[in-house]
């Protein structure tokens, strides 16, 4: 099932199947022609209770799923896209509050993909992290 999913393109579908990306809790708020997923702010995504600032791997694993919900949005694929690396840039904590993310394709061949991600909080102009990932789309 989730290969159909995949097929058409069903992000929601998918963002569903992947326990990974549904513990989070990540939502998608909109699929026009640029996905924007959120993350709604929960207690156990604090990773510095001094600073109350969110742990820098759930910020990261927010910016892996929005790029691999991104491909899959997209279409043509046949299975999940399968990470190679993810380099996230920290640019300044995040707060306790709601986290939105975008993510654009830099580059699709048949069998990698790249792609850059940002999130951010209240002002779009000031974000949380970007991130670069490559992934395998194609057969090995």
């Amino acid at each position: 099932m989730l290969g159909k999913a995949i097929g058409r393109g069903d992000v929601e579908e998918v963002l569903a199947s992947i326990p990974y990306f549904s513990t989070l809790g990540i939502e998608i708020t909109s699929q026009g022609d640029t996905l924007v997923t959120k993350l709604p702010f929960a207690e156990r995504h604090i990773g510095n209770e001094t600073l109350r600032a969110l742990h820098g791997g759930v910020v990261a694993a927010f910016l892996d799923a929005t790029a691999t919900m991104t491909l899959v949005h997209e279409g043509g694929l046949q299975n999940v896209p399968r990470p190679i690396n993810l380099t996230v840039d920290y640019l300044r904590p995040g707060r306790p509050e709601v986290l939105f993310a975008e993510a654009r394709i830099s580059k699709r061949g048949r069998r990698m993909a790249s792609v850059r991600a940002m999130c951010w909080q209240g002002d779009r102009d000031k974000p949380v992290a970007e991130a670069l990932s490559h992934f395998l789309i194609g057969d090995s």
